[in-house]
């Protein structure tokens, strides 16, 4: 794999999705050199001069695991990656990042954690039904479920207590009373750049748009954008997609997310979103 030189910016990805080629697309229409850097060839010298000092990297890959430890790989040898070792960290893991947007002020649903089976359901006792139980680590609406009553959690939480260690980590949220719909707002830099509603699809209570949501732009008003820059910046993030919820007092955040997806935000709003984190991607080299 080539690093490249001068102001060439990377772009790092484990699976090539819309966005990634969008991004790309961008910066060879603004005359960047651009070069696509697949994860799973990368191969990191960790001391010494690297090819890598100086240049910005947007990291763009799907896997938690391997964005993180790539993102500390790069950054240790001098590169500037989009969003920082930190921001992966704490947005990668619910229970992380929901920490922080507490200790910010940020209104959140509120949450409950629990570090073993019997303290699962002694929790969920007090925290009340319904709830949700969501993996600390994971994304696209997996392995999130419903809890409506103790007997729906005592299933559930027996089988994770078969499955890999990291799911033995018991973190459950309060079912928000909300319309069929959440929020996902692009940040990039210090701005709210688009927004739209997720409507859920037939039949299910979540609004992935991979299970079958649908798409409506949403109004950048100054509540949102004030919430989602609030948010941005409890988790130290430089372009991040925030995911919102309305309750009966007002907008909550329930994610903030690192390798933010933004096709039907595009598609929906119109704004050209890889244009403008490309734009901000360059500006580091000025920094």
């Amino acid at each position: 794999m080539s690093a490249g030189d001068g102001n060439t910016l990377a772009i790092l990805y484990d699976t090539i999705r819309w966005e990634e080629k969008a991004l790309y697309e961008a910066a060879r229409k603004k005359g960047v050199s651009v070069e696509n850097v697949d994860i799973k060839a990368l191969r990191l010298r960790l001391g010494g001069q690297s090819d890598f000092k100086d240049r910005v990297v947007l990291q763009r890959s799907v896997s938690y695991f391997k964005s993180l430890h790539a993102t500390a790989a790069l950054e240790g040898l001098g590169a500037k990656v989009i969003n920082p070792l930190k921001v992966a960290g704490i947005t990668g893991n619910k229970l992380f990042a929901h920490m922080e947007l507490e200790k910010a002020g940020v209104r959140t649903p509120k949450a409950i954690a629990a570090f073993s089976e019997e303290a699962a359901i002694q929790a969920l006792d007090e925290f009340g039904y319904p709830a949700v139980i969501k993996p600390t680590v994971g994304s696209w609406g997996r392995m999130i479920g419903l809890l409506r009553d103790r007997d729906a959690a005592r299933a559930v939480i027996e089988d994770r207590e078969h499955m890999f260690p990291l799911y033995h980590i018991y973190y459950f949220e309060e079912f928000v009373k909300r319309p069929p719909r959440d929020i996902r707002a692009i940040v990039v830099g210090d701005r709210v750049v688009a927004a739209i509603y997720r409507y859920s699809g037939d039949g299910e209570w979540k609004t992935n748009m991979a299970l079958g949501g649908r798409a409506e732009v949403c109004p950048v008003t100054e509540e949102l954008n004030d919430i989602c820059m609030k948010a941005t910046r409890a988790v130290g993030g430089q372009i991040v997609g925030v995911d919102l919820m309305e309750g009966d007092d007002g907008l909550m955040v329930h994610e903030v997310n690192n390798t933010t997806e933004f096709k039907n935000t595009v598609r929906v709003t119109g704004v050209d979103i890889p244009s403008l984190m490309v734009d901000y991607a360059l500006s580091l080299y000025k920094r």
